[in-house]
């Protein structure tokens, strides 16, 4: 099997909406979002994972993190992409860049021991997102690859 790049899947995309052939392009972004959905779950698997001196709470900071773990498939504009992230977006107003902070792209974390300003803590990061994707991310490249492939052969 051929391997595509990111670029592929941009032009695959744009001679798709050249076609105007809304049922084809329907049917690549639901291969392209279905190859890659299986990593969301693991991505919140590993979310829920994150060593912590409490038991997991889907209203915690793990919680409101996993339910922000979320799937993208873009196929309009000049770069098609599948994004899988945990959107800062959708974390409390005061949480926006946590998921950062606990993977490590950002360098520290401090916040007061709850919620005591007298007694800050340093908060190492967990990495949780990075190493699911390193684990997962070929298995769902080959699959993309494969949607790339099938609906290539189906337009030319």
């Amino acid at each position: 099997m051929a391997k595509y790049s990111g670029k592929d899947l941009s032009t695959i995309a744009r001679e798709l909406r050249k076609m105007d052939d809304k049922t084809i392009l329907a049917a690549f972004r639901k291969e392209l979002r279905k190859s890659a959905q299986p990593l969301v779950p693991a991505v919140r698997a590993s979310i829920r994972r994150i060593p912590s001196s409490r038991p997991y709470s889907a209203s915690g900071l793990r919680g409101q993190m996993s339910r922000a773990t979320t799937l993208q498939v873009k196929t309009a504009g000049k770069q098609a992409s599948v994004i899988i992230r945990v959107d800062g977006r959708k974390m409390p107003a005061r949480a926006k860049a946590v998921q950062a902070y606990m993977e490590g792209s950002k360098p520290r974390w401090r916040h007061p021991v709850f919620g005591n300003t007298a007694a800050w803590v340093q908060q190492p990061a967990q990495p949780y997102f990075y190493k699911v994707m390193r684990a997962a991310g070929p298995k769902a490249r080959l699959a993309v690859n494969r949607v790339i492939s099938n609906v290539s052969k189906k337009i030319t």
